[in-house]
């Protein structure tokens, strides 16, 4: 039986991949332009979605990270943030096929960069990874909306119908 981490951590790489090609699709100045919502614009809002993804790998790996804030000043250019994206989604996939239903449980301890301890078991660090993501990809997509485009469907439903009962 594939647990369902397996099956979170596949989606959450099918709906980047979706939301980052509908967002390189368009002219850069669109994509990095300011706007009205809380990270600025699509690129940096993705950014912020990429840093919590390393943080938290940070965290299940036992280590330290670089972070001090739950985003950067700036972001990289978006070609260099998907390769980036690419890589840790393809971790986190990797990752969570390695586990078993009692790591799935075990407790991870961690710092969150603004102060405060925080304990959650690994499973719970996925969910909250991939329901963070989805949030934040309906931001991009209200923006993108806001020049024109359509964003194509990132639901989990989606997903479920077109892939994961595909393979």
């Amino acid at each position: 039986m594939t647990l369902p981490i397996e099956m979170l951590v596949h989606y959450k790489a099918w709906a980047n991949q979706r939301v980052f090609a509908t967002v390189a699709a368009l002219p850069e100045d669109e994509a990095t332009k300011p706007r009205q919502t809380h990270f600025g614009s699509m690129v940096h809002t993705l950014n912020h979605v990429h840093v919590i993804d390393r943080i938290f790998q940070a965290h299940l790996e036992g280590r330290s990270h670089p972070y001090s804030s739950r985003n950067m000043p700036t972001h990289p250019p978006l070609q260099e943030l998907w390769d980036s994206v690419t890589a840790l989604d393809r971790w986190y996939i990797d990752y969570a096929a390695s586990l078993d239903e009692q790591q799935i449980a075990q407790d991870v301890h961690f710092h969150y960069v603004d102060g405060g301890e925080g304990m959650m078991t690994r499973g719970e660090i996925i969910l909250h990874l991939v329901n963070h993501a989805t949030y934040h990809r309906g931001f991009v997509g209200d923006m993108l909306n806001q020049t024109g485009v359509v964003p194509r469907a990132t639901d989990l439903t989606v997903f479920i119908r077109d892939v994961w009962k595909q393979r």
